[in-house]
Formats: structure tokens, C-alpha cells, sequence
């Protein structure tokens, strides 16, 4: 998979992109967590799910936020790193302007900056948030959701606990012209620790539905 470098707002972010052989291709771009815990575009949920839509046929990217690894700029607290995931999906435009249609997926921290872009690009036509820190962030920045997407979790998951995501799922739920699909991968930790082949499955399984859904129209 290539390494590659795409101006960021803050300077150059640092990614890995794989491109399908169709030009027509969907686009994905996928989203890490917590810059200042750990979290790079090599956390291994962030690279299943990179995989997972590679696997389904995606041209899909994903990158260092800001200040980690080889991307220039420091943690801006989620407000730069916003502009990093739209920087991203504005390269992976631009390498595939013919794609037919556009997710986002994120982890953690990634699924809220996810979330975020959700609301300001329209083109994106679903999304994938894997263990959303509702506990921790505001989410009322949706309303409404617009787009259709998938919520997954593990039920053991002490850092994004549960009750906090299911009522963030329940919310969403109660608006019109959308559908939330939300999914918890039993004894599951939030770094799916256990449960991973299952939290990795249920996203193929939703993506592969929508795309079905897509040619059927």
C-alpha cells in the first residue's frame, strides 16, 4: 500500500492510500483515535476497517491527524483535526473524481471528528462509528443526522461505555428519512481486544447491504 504526503491546513499529513482498479469506485476515508492517547492510523481497528473497505472494493485513505507521525502540526483539540479529515477527503476527490459514492469511518475519538464532517459534506452518503465516545463528546451537533450509517460497540467497553452509545443510537433513530443500524459485539472491549473478526464482519456486512441498496435505485 502506498505511503503518501497531501497538504493538510497545518502542512503536510501523512497517509496510506489504496485505490481500487475501477474508476468508478466508491471513496472511503477512515478516521484514529485520540492523538494524544496513543491513537495513529496504524491502531489496529483503524486498520481492519481500512481493509474491510478495500476488501469491498473502496479506493479508501487514511492518515495522521495533525502533530502524529509524519504530519506536521500539533493536537488542536478535535477543532484542526476536523479540518485534517476534510483536507483528506478533499485529496481523495481529487485522486478520484469519477467515485460513486463517499463513506466516512472512524474509531474513538476518529468517530466524533467523523461525525463532524458528516454535517458539513453532503457528498458523504454514510458513515461507520466504531465505539463513539458519547461519554466524553457532544453529539447534539446532530440534528438532524444526515445520513444513514452504522453504529458498532463492544458491551465491555469500560472507555466508551454503552449506555452512553445506545442512547446516542436512540436518538438518531427518532429521525425521519434515515436508518441507524447499531451493533454490540458481546465481551468486547474498546479496543475489540475480543471480537474484532466480529466488529470487522458486521462493517462489511452493512457497507456490502447500502452498496446493493445503491445499485438497486
Amino acid at each position: 500500500m502506498p505511503e503518501i504526503i497531501f497538504p493538510g491546513p497545518e502542512g503536510r499529513l501523512e497517509g496510506r492510500y489504496h485505490a481500487s482498479p475501477s474508476r468508478d469506485a466508491p471513496i472511503a476515508i477512515v478516521l484514529h483515535p485520540h492523538p494524544q492517547f496513543g491513537g495513529t492510523m496504524n491502531n489496529k481497528v483503524v486498520y481492519n476497517l481500512h481493509y474491510a473497505f478495500h476488501r469491498l472494493g473502496f479506493s479508501v485513505l487514511r492518515f495522521n491527524f495533525r502533530g502524529v507521525g509524519r504530519s506536521q502540526g500539533e493536537f488542536d483539540q478535535g477543532i484542526g483535526e476536523l479540518s485534517d479529515a476534510a483536507s483528506a477527503l478533499d485529496y481523495l476527490q481529487h485522486l478520484c473524481p469519477n467515485a460513486r459514492g463517499c463513506y466516512v469511518a472512524g474509531f474513538s475519538f476518529g468517530a466524533w471528528i467523523g461525525m463532524q464532517l458528516l454535517m458539513r459534506r453532503p457528498e458523504i452518503a454514510g458513515f461507520v462509528s466504531v465505539a463513539p465516545p458519547a461519554n466524553m463528546y457532544d453529539f447534539t451537533f446532530l440534528a438532524p443526522c444526515p445520513s444513514s450509517g452504522l453504529i458498532v460497540n463492544g458491551d465491555a467497553d469500560r472507555i466508551a461505555p454503552m449506555g452512553d452509545i445506545e442512547k446516542l443510537a436512540a436518538k438518531l433513530r427518532t429521525q425521519k428519512g434515515i436508518t441507524i443500524t447499531h451493533h454490540v459485539v458481546q465481551g468486547a472491549n474498546h479496543f475489540f481486544d475480543e471480537g474484532m473478526d466480529e466488529m470487522v464482519s458486521t462493517v462489511e456486512g452493512y457497507v456490502k447491504m447500502r452498496l446493493r441498496e445503491t445499485a438497486e435505485v
